[in-house]
């Protein structure tokens, strides 16, 4: 069985949850024992320069100096030419669903998506890419609606593209979570490498890590900021913004709340794994105030690396934060945002207040980690959803 994957990133170029996802998945889908008689044989197909174990697509000439969503659609157009002989298509994020469409259409190959996020759930892009905007939503949409299959890395994210993509047959609507590397991320006691980040690694602290988007919720955890308990650290490992207004208002923000209360830290970058690893270790709770997260694998990480998560109970979180055993749930209501920073820092501030009780739940985090989101296990299930899809071809 020849696979095609289509994904925009690939490292080393991964700055998100859906790269993570397509590393490991691939990783695990490779590691797989082969079937008798039909060996699993895979394809990489990303975005940008070649890669040895990838090919690599770069936006066409005639493009270069389009709009960002023209280009997309256009690398998909040559990644449907690559896709010729894949027995499946497999594509991840709006950026290289249509190149699976395009090839299910061409080539006549099925076509499987894995929906980490959906455009219809993150209006706020329209303020920012326009046009743009509008394509990457058509774009979507169709090819949900022709896919054989569509995977939600969470039962939430299933009940979100069902009620997002009505005309979709439930009975093609799969749910296969996301998962972690508990080898790669585990706990690392090194206090010398948080102190090397600027972080006191003797004071207890919370730990914020995402990119700088309106999803991520990062203006909710600055708000709450002020009403931690005295003495607490707060550390923002955050990157990446959206736009540079956004990354500007975080500036302006994190610079304000230096200038009231000490232990205020942030780390403006995606850290490599030798360094983010020890800093999450460290991290008395984990905090992710995320207004939209389909399943949010950064709090896979944080629990591998035991430490004890305090999310919003939106999306697919709730199946990932075990609340109460694994950490604390907020809740969220965009209509209420002043009752969500301050649920946020109440949540925080119990953890912070208890060291014992936050390192039980980060025990206990990486317990069910361990026994629930194995990237083998996850492997093995989306070799199912390909083995049905393909049956159901004939």
């Amino acid at each position: 069985m020849r696979i095609g994957i289509v994904t925009r990133e690939w490292p080393p170029d991964v700055y998100g949850g859906a790269g993570v996802h397509v590393e490991h998945l691939v990783a695990a889908l490779r590691a797989l024992p082969a079937e008798p008689g039909s060996p699993l044989e895979l394809d990489v197909h990303c975005f940008g320069a070649a890669r040895a174990d990838a090919t690599g697509h770069s936006v066409p000439a005639g493009l270069r100096e389009a709009n960002g969503a023209l280009q997309a659609l256009g690398v998909d157009v040559e990644i449907a030419a690559a896709l010729a002989g894949a027995d499946l298509v497999h594509s991840h994020t709006w950026y290289a669903n249509t190149a699976g469409l395009l090839a299910a259409l061409v080539h006549g190959a099925p076509h499987v998506i894995t929906a980490h996020s959906l455009e219809p759930r993150r209006p706020w892009k329209a303020e920012q890419l326009g046009g743009g905007y509008r394509l990457s939503s058509w774009a979507e949409r169709t090819a949900y609606l022709a896919a054989d299959a569509v995977v939600a890395v969470s039962a939430g994210m299933r009940d979100d593209v069902l009620a997002v993509y009505p005309d979709l047959d439930p009975a093609r609507v799969y749910v296969v979570h996301n998962g972690v590397d508990a080898e790669a991320y585990r706990p690392v006691h090194e206090p010398e490498t948080v102190r090397a980040l600027g972080v006191d690694p003797d004071r207890p602290y919370a730990l914020f890590v995402g990119r700088i988007t309106r999803q991520k919720g990062l203006a909710h955890l600055l708000a709450a900021a002020d009403q931690l308990p005295a003495g607490a650290g707060l550390v923002l490992c955050a990157g990446a913004a959206d736009t540079p207004a956004e990354r500007q208002q975080v500036a302006d923000a994190v610079a304000a709340l230096q200038a009231r209360r000490d232990g205020v830290v942030w780390i403006e970058a995606m850290l490599p794994r030798e360094q983010l690893v020890p800093l999450i270790t460290g991290a008395t709770v984990f905090v992710c105030p995320s207004v939209y997260e389909p399943l949010g694998i950064v709090n896979l990480e944080a629990a591998a690396c035991g430490t004890a998560v305090v999310a919003s109970a939106v999306g697919g979180i709730p199946e990932v934060v075990d609340d109460g055993r694994t950490g604390l749930l907020v809740r969220y209501d965009e209509a209420d945002p002043a009752g969500f920073a301050a649920g946020l820092a109440a949540r925080m501030g119990e953890l912070l207040a208890d060291p014992q009780r936050a390192a039980a739940m980060g025990a206990a985090g990486r317990e069910r980690v361990v026994a629930e989101f194995g990237w083998a296990a996850i492997a093995r299930q989306t070799v199912e959803v390909y083995a049905e899809v393909l049956a159901a071809r004939g």
